[in-house]
């Protein structure tokens, strides 16, 4: 063999190995996600999920192209929701998108290098899921689901939706600090899941308004659906009552029970998100979720391209929604005061 031709045969053996890196297919990232307080079937759940997936693929993420997507919906069972998180961990994501306080918490126990965004925490620093707003530190980032100061925004709109309420119950769920009332209500009760910290900060907020608001507040113990109607019935039985349903995952998984008792007992109720009003509750005022999703969507390609969750700041809601139903404020017979219509961002007729 001549020594020209033996030099090409070398250059061209050279060359392959950079053909086939050429050649080889772009790597396919994965994209792990926990749920909270939905199922699979939860039009709630799946209207989000969309959101956050069409703008992945906006930003260049399509699944089943360049990442692989794992989804577990615990819907609001602790034990479920540590089982999954351990599964999920065990697949070694890239990043996990993780919504509210119960899915969260095992993630953390099970990674501190996995990165996590969240959406859903009501007060990620207070709860110690981060150091701080501004700068996470650790693995987690993401969006918080309000401040504690929107709490007494909804004691506000019970009673001005229902002037005649003077007592409210405050159903909460007392590990996470939660809480709303209505107008003609004097006394409303503030349910909560007292399981969640969160659930008493919210309350705490709605009773420090509760006095200029001319409210008395009483908090019920979220704790499930056979506990809650005893308690709400005693609690509306001598009238002037309204309703605050505070934000958590178990507000969630009882969504429709909680609305169709306060139906039963003639209740004014204020929630935390529009779903509930969406099932036959009288008015919401909360953030705008599809909102936070997409921004989650934001973070997860920031921390795919090499960014780190600990120099991504917390985020406030950037929109809020005031939600109000025509129908069960007729069948309560509350008249809704023409200047709260003309703030609502939507009406259900």
């Amino acid at each position: 063999m001549r020594r020209r031709e033996f030099i090409g045969l070398l250059s061209g053996a050279a060359a392959w190995p950079l053909a086939a890196r050429a050649q080889q297919p772009e790597r396919i990232r994965r994209i792990a996600v926990l749920h909270g307080g939905s199922d699979r079937g939860d039009p709630r759940s799946q209207r989000n999920t969309a959101a956050f997936l069409q703008a992945l693929q906006q930003l260049g993420w399509t699944d089943g192209r360049n990442v692989r997507i794992d989804y577990r919906w615990p819907a609001g069972d602790a034990d479920k929701a540590r089982k999954y998180a351990a599964e999920l961990v065990a697949l070694a994501p890239d990043v996990i998108l993780t919504v509210s306080s119960t899915s969260l918490a095992p993630l953390l126990q099970a990674t501190r290098t996995v990165p996590i965004v969240f959406v859903g925490i009501v007060d990620p620093v207070g709860t110690g899921f981060v150091n701080s707003l501004s700068r996470p530190g650790g693995n987690a980032t993401g969006f918080m689901l309000f401040d504690y100061d929107l709490s007494a925004k909804w004691l506000e709109l019970l009673k001005e939706i229902a002037p005649s309420v003077t007592r409210a119950a405050v159903l909460r769920d007392s590990a996470i600090p939660t809480g709303i009332i209505a107008p003609s209500v004097t006394r409303a009760a503030v349910l909560r899941d007292s399981a969640i910290p969160t659930g008493i900060g919210q309350f705490a907020v709605i009773q420090s308004v509760s006095r200029s608001v001319g409210v008395e507040v009483s908090p019920l113990n979220l704790l499930d659906a056979g506990e809650i109607e005893p308690a709400l019935a005693a609690f509306a039985r001598p009238g002037n009552s309204g309703l605050i349903v505070t934000a958590s995952p178990l507000s969630l998984v009882h969504r429709e029970p909680i609305v169709a008792l306060a139906a039963r007992h003639k209740l004014p109720a204020v929630y935390w998100e529009r779903y509930f009003v969406a099932a036959g509750g009288l008015i919401s005022y909360g953030p705008d979720q599809i909102d936070q999703y997409r921004g989650a969507a934001g973070y997860a390609n920031r921390i795919l391209k090499g960014e780190k969750p600990a120099d991504l700041p917390v985020q406030a809601p950037a929109k809020y929604e005031l939600v109000i139903n025509l129908k069960t404020a007729g069948a309560l017979g509350l008249e809704v005061p023409r200047m709260l219509l003309a703030r609502a961002d939507a009406v259900i007729e």
